[in-house]
């Protein structure tokens, strides 16, 4: 991929940005975004602009009919003069999954690189340092065609936005065990990193941030029997001293950070099982001690041990534990992230 233009005013918008002393999540914007436009049949030359509003026709099919996939995924800077990025090749194949799901073109890994990278590059400095803070990078694709046809886009946009930021989740929360709504069923977009796929679950997500939960479980469409995954994080437990996770069908999304979790856990000597899991076994199993304790897991949040699952009716489930095993998976991924510990899998790569 030939090098990208640079737009004017980026410099003063970076010589401007200040990174202030409480981040959140996704609540400060780099100052900077990369942008490259597919039209013709090809990939044009890519640009970095300043952070700001783009224009979009508003018939476009990413509007219209939710023609938009995206990625997410964290560059750090913890005690080392360049940051890096940790397993953004595994990203930049299930960005390709998800267009070839959703019909759309490819960016191909030099040009996602470009994005990511120069994005990076460019906010070296405004990366906060402290573990557990990064730089959280989100690249999307969409279709900018206007039209109401029941087709493809003949153009799209690749951008990369970025944002500072600190741990997603704090804590153990409770979460709600959905048991009428679907989020993703067999041969729809489950596994696709898609934006109608987490459309589909704000409604539960937000009644069961209502009812004083932090986010919902989803089970299988067909049945309402078996576990598929958080809204938006992949679910394990720990039961009688071993992990279990749903396996992977075409209804779940295949984590970045979850597959991480298993090979580390093997590598760290857990047993550890990918089976599908029936929520009432998985409700006895806590009732009759045997699991002892439950987590999540996702690029935002990395490891989120949890304290509950809640039914409909508000019965709750609690393990024993909240946070053992998940502590000690947190802090040997993160260190392995933050390059404070050896690599032994090839996950990160430094940014020049």
């Amino acid at each position: 991929m030939s090098a990208y233009d640079i737009a004017p005013g980026v410099a003063a918008a970076l010589e401007r940005f200040v990174l202030p002393e409480k981040l959140g999540f996704g609540a400060v914007n780099a100052p900077v975004m990369f942008s490259a436009e597919w039209r013709d049949g090809q990939w044009q030359r890519g640009t970095l602009l300043p952070y700001g509003r783009i224009e979009v026709w508003p018939g476009s099919r990413a509007l219209q009919y939710a023609e938009l996939v995206f990625e997410g995924l964290k560059a750090y800077q913890v005690g080392q003069a360049r940051p890096n990025l940790f397993r953004a090749q595994d990203n930049c194949r299930r960005m390709e999954r998800s267009a070839q799901r959703l019909s759309m073109p490819l960016v191909p890994e030099a040009l996602f690189f470009q994005g990511i990278e120069s994005v990076t590059s460019a906010c070296a400095r405004f990366i906060p340092g402290r573990s557990g803070q990064s730089l959280y990078l989100r690249p999307f694709l969409y279709g900018t065609e206007s039209g109401y046809l029941l087709r493809n886009s003949h153009t799209f946009r690749f951008m990369v936005i970025a944002n500072p930021v600190e741990s997603y989740a704090t804590g153990a929360p409770t979460v709600a065990i959905e048991r009428r709504e679907v989020r993703a069923a067999p041969g729809g977009i489950g596994t696709a990193k898609a934006a109608a796929n987490y459309a589909a679950s704000l409604r539960a997500s937000s009644a069961a941030l209502a009812r004083g939960h932090t986010v919902a479980l989803w089970l299988d469409a067909a049945e309402h029997r078996y576990i598929q995954e958080l809204s938006g994080m992949n679910f394990f437990a720990v039961i009688d001293g071993e992990l279990h996770t749903p396996e992977l069908d075409d209804a779940i999304l295949p984590g970045i950070t979850r597959d991480s979790l298993l090979t580390l856990a093997r590598h760290l000597g857990y047993v550890v099982h990918e089976r599908p899991m029936q929520i009432d076994e998985l409700l006895k199993q806590i009732e009759q001690r045997h699991c002892s304790e439950l987590f999540a897991c996702g690029t935002a949040a990395i490891v989120m041990p949890i304290a509950a699952l809640a039914e409909p009716d508000e019965r709750a489930y609690r393990p024993e534990r909240t946070d053992e095993v998940a502590a000690q998976l947190r802090a040997a991924l993160l260190a392995l992230q933050e390059r404070r510990a050896p690599d032994p899998f090839g996950w990160t790569r430094e940014v020049a």
